[in-house]
């Protein structure tokens, strides 16, 4: 059976849904069979990053319980299964967060490996039920004080609710003397640092051609950081790319 992963924040903008879905991009060009589930119901951002943004049949269906789970499912080019939200207002409306556990259950009978909830930032429900559906949680964050301290208390939300973080994500690194070191960050959350992504030119570029950035410029410094964490996930050796052609990535 599939584990479900709940990618989770503590504030928004710092790369939650990038990183789902490179992740879960990644995963597929290993070889793993995984679905991309948009479990941040009220803000979905997961279908606008990979180009289906509006679709007949969303999550929000399948929560209100006006459709089956396999028809909220799509395929990528790539082969990933994406389940994407709905940007409808209407079909916020009794949405109960806590049945993303229901659907989870179901969701790890459907592929062979991995389900991976774009959960939403905070502490809210929303948040909440990702947290409660999910085997593994990952969090995401940036080298800035305010998002450190953010990621600081989502760890110790989860904890209180009797889970554990498996690692947390450093995303849109710059290298600067101004922004926190990895070590700094490492000794304030106590918690694994699963990979380090740094800042990409080509990510911006990716989300508007509505694509994974590992698909588009795979030898990208980004993209190369996040298959080499997505390559623990799968318990698969990962050659990183030489420099020539990390060269003519950009």
């Amino acid at each position: 059976m599939a584990r479900l992963i709940a990618v989770i924040s503590g504030k928004g903008g710092v790369g939650k849904t990038t990183t789902t879905i490179n992740l879960g991009a990644a995963l597929n060009e290993f070889g793993r069979d995984v679905i991309i589930a948009d479990a941040n119901l009220t803000t979905p951002n997961l279908g606008l990053h990979i180009g289906v943004p509006i679709v007949p049949v969303s999550l929000n269906h399948v929560l209100s319980g006006k459709a089956k789970i396999g028809d909220a499912i799509y395929e990528h080019d790539s082969g990933t299964k994406i389940m994407p939200g709905s940007l409808s207002v209407k079909e916020l409306k009794k949405i109960d967060h806590f049945k993303l556990k229901e659907v989870g259950k179901k969701l790890r009978k459907m592929v062979d490996d991995f389900v991976i909830y774009d959960g939403a930032s905070g502490l809210g429900d929303e948040a909440l039920g990702s947290i409660e559906a999910a085997d593994d949680i990952i969090v995401v964050t940036n080298p800035e004080i305010p998002a450190v301290t953010d990621a600081l208390k989502t760890i110790k939300f989860v904890e209180e609710l009797g889970k554990e973080v498996k690692g947390v994500i450093i995303t849109r690194t710059r290298g600067n003397k101004s922004e926190m070191s990895v070590a700094n960050i490492y000794d304030i959350l106590e918690t694994p640092i699963l990979g380090v992504i740094p800042e990409d030119r080509n990510m911006q570029g990716a989300l508007s051609k509505k694509d994974a950035l590992i698909h588009l410029h795979p030898n990208s410094r980004a993209a190369i950081a996040y298959k080499k964490i997505a390559a623990k996930m799968a318990g698969v050796k990962y050659h990183e790319p030489g420099l020539l052609a990390r060269m003519f990535s950009h």
